[in-house]
């Protein structure tokens, strides 16, 4: 007996007249897993959730989510699923307690006071419920957010970017907590995020997105299997030529990133003793070596960083937070 996938899309495309958002997506996502989405700022993740979510309308294509056509039954989607954005949603003047209710009669919950108890109780913020949520932490805030996501027991959660921005305690207890939901409560998540580590440690299945297109798709060991090289990014004198960095025993490509080189090798671990011995110390500047990683995947097939890939696009996201907080 098979179950039906919590997500399935099938050639889902969005355009915004000549421009092309999302790619003729196919993906499924089991039921119970975490999925991700990988990719540079303007890649087309959050288009992805807003179609998936029935809040942006597909171009072409099709999707089903928690068994139902989102195209067809938008507002059956929406009542089985969660969202937990990259911006703070709460309300700084209300309570805890207060935003849970609020979300409640949003949603139009009814029977939703003991389902609040027993995740202010799981979220660890029982005792903080009455205080208002401007007094509370990062962290504290996080954990109030997937609270509210969780209030009505969706049976996916998408996870909007939802560590930028946080520093690596807050984003690591965060990775702790995702990974306790989506085993406590068995609920499918979707994750969208440019951190390498964050979809390797998170995620059952990463599907590697460029341009509105998935690049890749598998589990992070798969994908890594796919590189068979190291890289060793390398910054030197100007004497440095391609032709003395090619001939290097182990090196099978020598590619120039602005004043950087980036050599693809057998084996870093065979070719640096090989490269200290053909350059000398005051020809090297900088020198670091990547074993096969996510992002090694991405600069695979791309060419490219994937921190440096959407460096030119404007996180619009960012800018009307920045905008609301001007106003207040």
């Amino acid at each position: 007996m098979t179950t039906s996938p919590a997500i399935a899309t099938e050639s889902l495309s969005k355009n915004y007249g000549k421009l092309v958002a999302v790619d003729r997506v196919s993906f499924a996502v089991p039921s119970g897993s975490v999925f991700g989405l990988l990719g540079p700022n303007g890649a087309g993740k959050t288009t992805i959730i807003k179609l998936l979510t029935g809040l942006s309308e597909m171009t072409s294509g099709s999707a089903t989510v928690a068994g139902f056509d989102v195209g067809r039954d938008p507002m059956h989607v929406k009542q089985r699923v969660g969202w937990v954005a990259s911006e703070v949603i709460l309300d700084d003047d209300l309570s805890g307690w207060q935003n849970l209710w609020l979300q409640a009669q949003l949603q139009r919950l009814d029977d939703w006071q003991g389902r609040a108890e027993q995740l202010l109780e799981y979220f660890e913020l029982a005792t903080r419920r009455k205080e208002k949520v401007g007094t509370y932490s990062t962290g504290m805030r996080k954990r109030l957010e997937i609270a509210l996501a969780l209030l009505h027991q969706p049976e996916v959660i998408f996870l909007d970017e939802p560590t930028i921005g946080l520093d690596p305690n807050v984003r690591h207890m965060l990775w702790d907590l995702i990974e306790g939901v989506n085993t406590q409560f068995g609920v499918t998540m979707l994750l969208t995020s440019h951190y390498i580590e964050e979809a390797d440690a998170l995620c059952d299945r990463v599907a590697i997105i460029d341009h509105g297109r998935f690049v890749a798709i598998g589990t992070p060991d798969e994908l890594k299997r796919r590189v068979k090289e190291d890289f060793i990014e390398l910054e030197t004198s100007e004497a440095v030529t391609p032709d003395r960095l090619a001939a290097i025993p182990g090196v099978t490509r020598v590619e120039n990133e602005g004043r950087s080189w980036v050599l693809r090798v057998t084996s870093a671990e065979e070719v640096l003793p090989h490269l200290f011995q053909a350059l000398r110390t005051d020809e090297i500047r900088r020198i670091n070596v990547e074993k096969p990683s996510l992002e090694t995947v991405f600069r695979d097939i791309t060419g490219r960083r994937l921190e440096a890939a959407g460096s030119d696009v404007q996180d619009f996201r960012k800018f009307y937070v920045n905008m609301r907080r001007a106003r207040r």
